[in-house]
């Protein structure tokens, strides 16, 4: 139904949407949680997309976790809905929790590869690359470089 809205407006709504829920979880700090998916090609280079919310940054591509949903087939189901594409070789890398946007998180970082090339829906994601560690954008989000330095600890742009 989503795609009957045009891709401008949707993402002006995307943004609106986004700020209310930050401000919302600064205030009632409700337990969330969510997946990040790190594609992974075959050259060993890492998978970014930038949101059409938010600050733009490059980031990780993932999604918030539904009620008594299984964190593998919620970030089987971001990757469908954000980037048309399976998953293939899907691991769980890193489970941890955080405070994200005022609120408690748990996070879970998954590593894969996609069974096709991912491509931006132009709504929720609106650029996609392919970075090599040690050449990774510098307006990368802080908490996508978290999970990066925990899942590939040594081998990040930024370890010294």
């Amino acid at each position: 139904m989503l795609h009957l809205i045009p891709a401008p407006l949707h993402r002006l709504a995307l943004r609106a949407a986004h700020r209310l829920r930050t401000r919302w979880r600064r205030w009632a700090r409700p337990q969330t949680a969510g997946v990040s998916v790190i594609g992974i090609d075959v050259a060993g280079r890492v998978f970014l997309v930038r949101h059409g919310y938010g600050s733009g940054h490059w980031s990780l591509p993932g999604g918030g976790l539904g009620r008594n949903e299984d964190p593998a087939d919620c970030a089987r189901r971001e990757m469908r809905e954000e980037l048309g594409c399976a998953l293939e070789q899907l691991e769980e890398a890193a489970r941890f929790d955080e405070v994200l946007y005022g609120a408690p998180h748990r996070a879970f970082v998954f590593t894969a590869r996609f069974a096709a090339e991912p491509r931006a829906d132009g709504r929720e994601i609106v650029e996609t690359g392919w970075f090599t560690l040690d050449a990774l954008p510098p307006d990368l989000v802080s908490f996508a470089a978290y999970r990066l330095r925990l899942v590939f600890p040594g081998h990040y742009s930024n370890d010294s």
